[in-house]
């Protein structure tokens, strides 16, 4: 009886393991550098982890654009918006898919934010 036991628990234990180990998926940084679009929602990623971003739906334009720096590590792309009057505002977002011509992610609520890269 001891041996079922033993048994079954380390097979529950196991099965715990393989699903707790999903593969992480990653995405190339290269491919987010440059100006994406979302509507009037616009981001420019630079390499070196920095960038810019503007709306203008609020009448900004890239000349005004507020700055912030960027990570990503795997799929969790950090953004940490610098404020003029001091301060950072960091947001932490999940990649979704990134290629040559989309980039989409979700914050921790479950929003999506899908965007398109502009050429340049």
């Amino acid at each position: 009886m001891k041996r079922a036991i033993c048994i079954t628990l380390f097979g529950a234990f196991l099965a715990m393991m393989m699903v707790s180990c999903e593969e992480e998926t990653h995405f190339d940084e290269e491919l987010i550098y440059g100006k994406w679009k979302s509507g009037t929602l616009y981001y420019r990623y630079f390499s070196g982890g920095t960038g810019y971003t503007w709306d203008t739906g609020d009448d900004v334009g890239e000349d005004e654009a507020q700055n912030f720096t960027w990570t990503l590590v795997k799929s969790e792309l950090t953004h940490i918006h610098i404020l003029e009057i001091g301060g950072k505002v960091p947001k932490v977002y999940t990649v979704k898919e990134l290629t040559a011509s989309r980039l989409r992610y979700e914050d921790d609520f479950g929003k999506s934010h899908a965007f398109t890269r502009v050429p340049e």
